[in-house]
């Protein structure tokens, strides 16, 4: 996670999110996974979690080159968001933004994608449109920071992340988008 400081991230997540996809391939500070591997939900995903604590989990792509950005904090596009956490429970949380795998387009190198952590001050009203893994709008431009400034997250908790680029599953998941 230091690759991400300062540009995505003040400071390393004290925490560690445990992230796994089928067949058990673990997500592991960077280790490369390809999109074919994580083109699904991952099966594991968990965290040393308070009791009665809520927490909201983000999952970007860091990397996303060639984007003519009004904004360039808002360099992240974002693949999963689910709020209102309650402890580690992901499935009893709000899905803010659908899980979406890694799209790296052709010729663009590894991309980072980031997990992150936040514990929430309470449970919180996500006033947002939630987006379908089937839809684009809204999952880009982003910043993980100014998400977190808005609902007054503070820094994440946790975090891990995996690189990916291009493979053959890349075309059949931008093709999969209705906008």
């Amino acid at each position: 996670m230091e690759c991400l400081v300062p540009r995505m991230l003040d400071a390393v997540p004290k925490g560690t999110i445990k992230v796994e996809y089928a067949g058990g391939l673990v997500v592991d500070d960077g280790n490369e996974l390809t999109p074919t591997q994580v083109q699904h939900h991952p099966t594991l995903v968990t965290w040393a979690a308070e009791e009665g604590a809520h927490y909201c989990l983000i999952c970007t792509d860091f990397d996303p080159p060639g984007l003519e950005l009004e904004d360039p904090r808002k360099n992240e596009v974002i693949h999963y968001m689910v709020g209102n956490v309650p402890g580690n429970a992901l499935h009893d949380g709000e899905v803010l933004f659908e899980y979406i795998g890694a799209g790296a387009r052709q010729g663009t190198g590894l991309h980072k994608y980031v997990f992150l952590l936040y514990k929430q001050p309470g449970k919180i009203n996500f006033n947002q449109e939630r987006v379908s893994k089937i839809e684009r709008k809204g999952r880009l431009p982003f910043s993980s920071r100014i998400f977190a400034c808005q609902f007054k997250l503070g820094r994440p908790v946790a975090g891990n992340f995996f690189t990916a680029q291009y493979d053959d599953y890349v075309p059949k998941l931008h093709a999969s988008f209705i906008d």
